[in-house]
């Protein structure tokens, strides 16, 4: 039995975007991008759970680190 694939970030989030348009299905989406319908439907609920991360004016530490590090 192999390892599992990591897929790419970039991956998870075309496909989960894909998702949640709902112009394909689950499982025209799976067969297209090679996943298990359950992994996208994981996918989409973080997705969904997460956008206001996006607009949120908090950061995460470890990016404020950086950010730092790159102003010095």
């Amino acid at each position: 039995m192999g390892k599992r694939p990591a897929h790419d970030d970039n991956i998870k989030a075309r496909v989960a975007l894909e998702a949640i348009k709902g112009e394909k299905t689950i499982s025209e989406l799976a067969g297209h991008s090679e996943v298990h319908p359950n992994k996208i439907i994981q996918w989409k609920k973080r997705f969904l759970e997460n956008v206001t991360d996006v607009f949120s004016k908090k950061k995460d530490p470890q990016i404020e680190d950086q950010e730092k590090l790159v102003e010095e």
